[in-house]
């Protein structure tokens, strides 16, 4: 068989509700440019499916018609999750049980944004390298330790591929392309998305500290590495100043110039927000939330986070998007 005449390779999307409409359009589009090529050759095939085979509502409210339920796939098929907000609500019993049974008959399978979550509930990627959007990174970590989170815009061990979501389902799906048909593919189907520079999977999700402007120094950069890396056992100022070999006044007088702060203040808002984030998008108590940030009292925790957000850390998680509610 000569190439033009290969068969299409082919796609399963599952879109779960709530699911990121640019994640997916990225994904999507990527193969349907491919088969745009002067060639003329047919190089992908895919289908929409659903839990019921309904039209499913994207976060943004944009609802997309499938063409099927979780019907049995073919062996040669690849699937992909797509998810977004409220992903817990979404990975049912019957979806989980659904995947199992797929992924044992052998097919590369991945997920979009925090479509990893599901595929974490459903026992699919213990042990494995993967990603998902950095906002859901340290709720994911927090609840699934055996899973090997990465801070990267996609990621593929084995058979397994999964992406930060948004822009970086392009990334990935390109790295995609490239692999089934060559770099001259990959490029061509880029050129068309006008995307000139297409970034490697070990690319960062958001801006590197030392290229935001307001950051020049690297034993700042240095100072603030140490902190997000020990959130849940914070160091006092004197040992991060020791640790860069600094005095703790030459490192407040750092902060003060750069950030405008202390180094305290600006510890308190890092793992502050990594509270926030936990109440939102788990079902972790507060009681755990404060332990897993740092905070030595729950008094402490509260008045805090009330100071910063204006609220008390037990009404957040209700006033919020819960990503992992109705975790099954």
């Amino acid at each position: 068989m000569s190439d033009i005449d290969a068969p299409p390779k082919a796609y399963a999307f599952v879109l779960i509700p709530g699911f990121s409409p640019l994640g997916f359009s990225c994904a999507l589009d990527a193969l349907s440019l491919a088969n745009h090529h002067p060639s003329g050759r047919q190089f992908y095939k895919w289908r929409l499916l659903s839990e019921d085979g309904a039209p499913v509502t994207s976060y943004n409210g944009v609802t997309v018609a499938v063409d099927d339920g979780l019907v049995e796939l073919d062996r040669n098929e690849t699937l992909i999750l797509c998810a977004g907000e409220n992903v817990g609500d979404g990975s049912t019993k019957r979806l989980l049980n659904w995947l199992r049974r797929e992924v044992r008959r052998g097919i590369d399978y991945g997920a979009l944004s925090s479509g990893t979550y599901t595929l974490a509930l459903a026992g699919l990627i213990g042990g494995k390298q993967v990603t998902t959007h950095w906002e859901y990174k340290t709720a994911l970590a927090e609840m699934l330790p055996d899973v090997i989170m990465q801070d990267t815009i996609y990621s593929v061990d084995g058979r397994v591929f999964t992406s930060a979501g948004g822009a970086a389902s392009m990334d990935m799906m390109l790295h995609r392309v490239e692999t089934d048909y060559g770099k001259d593919m990959a490029a061509w189907v880029a050129d068309q998305m006008v995307y000139t520079v297409p970034r490697a999977h070990s690319h960062g999700q958001r801006i590197a500290l030392r290229s935001r402007p307001e950051v020049r120094n690297s034993k700042l950069l240095l100072a603030m590495q140490i902190m997000e890396n020990n959130l849940e056992d914070p160091l006092r100022p004197e040992e991060i100043a020791d640790v860069i070999s600094l005095s703790t006044r030459q490192l407040e007088r750092l902060f003060a110039k750069y950030l405008e702060t202390s180094p305290k203040r600006y510890y308190l808002q890092m793992r502050l927000e990594k509270a926030r984030n936990l109440l939102r998008q788990t079902d972790l108590s507060v009681t755990d939330v404060c332990v897993a940030c740092g905070f030595r009292s729950l008094s402490h925790f509260s008045k805090s986070y009330r100071a910063a957000y204006g609220i008390p850390p037990g009404m957040e998680a209700s006033d919020g998007k819960v990503l992992w509610s109705g975790r099954t």
